[in-house]
């Protein structure tokens, strides 16, 4: 079970937005550091690769095959004028960086240059680890020369049947990864510079987009905790103008809910009013005949009475009251449904009115299954204080309208289909108009041309706990109306319909 002392984290809708929006940027910008530096190792390479192919051509034409001797030696004057091609080519030391030439023959002797300078992969077919040649047969590779990598081009000079001559150029890679630096300082650095400003751009917009939400924070803020009138939709987003709706929605029908408040609250301290004063006349009629030396017990007697009444009426009028009070308490949580045998309830209610039935002489009954044990289809979930509430003011509103020598019933019927629980309460008494039958459910509403001493209250709650049920109550005549004198007065049918309780299993498993 989740420990109810722990807050729920509050994220923050702009920082939720901010990080969704910086988290890709800062996820791509090492990418695009890798992806400059391949870039620019590329760029750096090409135009040096092409001055290592011009010498290695240059070298080549000048290092012919037939000025070769078919012996293997070389000629001094080929020796030298290579050696002087290849400084001018490859010029000299630089900066650290060096630069070698290698020319073989085509026994695979050394016609000039440097020996170290390694011989390609395959020797036979001249080829450099599968690198493809340029227009000209010039092929590249990358090797170490002792400790130093160096960058190799090297072509193949046909020779005169016996084999082919090689002719190689290296140099060290000083000067192509400074290049490369060059390169992608020119390129990064203006990213370190163009990050933050993109960063405070996006904040900035960021800032300015939910400024509409601050200024309705701020509208609700300065709000009186009275004024319940809509919020203003001008100059709110459309992303947030349903949420604007809805709270519109929400405080309308706060409004709803708390006039009808004020107005259930002015109809109560109306309704006490009439027995606080009646205790208040009879106190003052006691008091005045005491001291006008009338206080007979008969006299004192009647007053007493009177007092007990009015007492009576305000301690009924508080009860309904509370009743009420804890139904619409009801209706804003979940109700603790539990499983309800309504015939049982409904027993119990009749026995405890069967006493006031008497007193009136009022035949009061009931109709239904009288065994205790559960009886299938009569079986309901709900509140059971309520419940019985509903049942109770059901029997007094029938009690207090019947008249000396009617007949009050209340019955429990199974639905036939299984699908609902019916309760039903009937009397013999003047029935009720149809054009008042939807009035009479409204709090402190009693029907017209009756003396019947009453709150006004009891269909009111009647109504609010069916509903809090899921269940329908309905008002019908319970015999058909006929004209004339003597004709049998209508009655009232009260029909409560409530949802059938599904099986135990069911329930114990929900």
């Amino acid at each position: 079970m989740p420990d109810p002392r722990r807050r729920v984290e509050q994220r923050s809708l702009f920082g939720e937005i901010l990080d969704w929006m910086l988290a890709p940027l800062l996820l791509l910008w090492p990418m695009s550091l890798g992806l400059t530096w391949l870039v620019a190792q590329g760029i750096a390479n090409r135009p040096y690769d092409r001055e290592l192919a011009e010498a290695a051509l240059a070298l080549a034409r000048q290092a012919s095959v037939q000025v070769i001797a078919a012996d293997g030696a070389a000629s001094p004057d080929l020796r030298a004028a290579l050696e002087r091609t290849a400084l001018t080519l490859l010029g000299s030391e630089e900066d650290g960086d060096f630069a070698f030439f290698q020319v073989l023959g085509t026994r695979g002797q050394l016609v000039a240059g440097d020996a170290r300078l390694a011989l390609p992969t395959d020797s036979d077919a001249f080829s450099a680890q599968g690198a493809r040649p340029d227009a000209n047969g010039v092929q590249f590779r990358d090797e170490l020369l002792g400790d130093e990598p160096v960058r190799v081009a090297w072509l193949a000079l046909p020779g005169d049947g016996e084999g082919d001559a090689l002719v190689q150029v290296a140099e060290t890679l000083g000067k192509r990864s400074r290049l490369a630096t060059e390169i992608i300082k020119g390129v990064l650095l203006p990213q370190f510079v163009i990050l933050p400003v993109a960063v405070l751009l996006v904040w900035l917009a960021l800032a300015r987009g939910i400024r509409p939400l601050a200024d309705v924070q701020q509208r609700i803020r300065r709000r009186d905790s009275t004024d319940l009138s809509p919020i203003e939709t001008g100059g709110v987003p459309d992303e947030v103008a349903p949420l604007v709706d809805s709270i519109n929605d929400l405080l309308q029908r706060l409004d709803h809910t708390i006039a009808a408040q004020r107005h259930f609250l002015a109809d109560a301290a109306h309704q006490l009013k009439t027995p606080l004063a009646g205790l208040r006349m009879q106190a003052e009629l006691a008091a005045r005949d005491i001291a006008a030396g009338r206080g007979d017990a008969e006299t004192m007697t009647h007053s007493l009475k009177q007092i007990a009444v009015s007492t009576q009426r305000a301690a009924h009028m508080v009860n309904q009251l509370l009743v009420m009070a804890r139904a619409d308490a009801a209706a804003g949580q979940v109700l603790q449904h539990r499983p309800v045998n309504l015939a049982a309830l409904v027993r119990s209610v009749v026995r405890d009115f069967v006493a006031k039935a008497m007193d009136r002489r009022i035949d009061l009954g009931y109709e239904g299954p009288d065994d205790d044990a559960p009886p299938a289809g009569l079986m309901l979930l709900g509140e059971p204080v309520l419940l019985g509430e509903l049942v109770r003011n059901l029997v007094d509103n029938a009690l207090q309208y019947t008249p000396a020598g009617g007949t009050v019933t209340a019955r429990v019927v199974p639905d036939p289909f299984g699908q609902v629980v019916v309760l039903q309460v009937e009397d013999t008494g003047p029935g009720i108009p149809l054009a008042e039958r939807d009035a009479v459910f409204r709090p402190f509403y009693r029907a017209l041309g009756t003396q019947v001493d009453g709150s006004g209250l009891g269909l009111a709650i009647v109504l609010e706990i069916v509903q809090r049920h899921g269940g329908t109550v309905t008002l019908a005549d319970a015999r058909p109306r006929h004209a004339g004198p003597g004709a049998a007065t209508p009655g009232a049918l009260f029909t409560v319909r409530f949802p059938l309780a599904p099986p135990p299993a069911a329930v114990s498993s929900a």
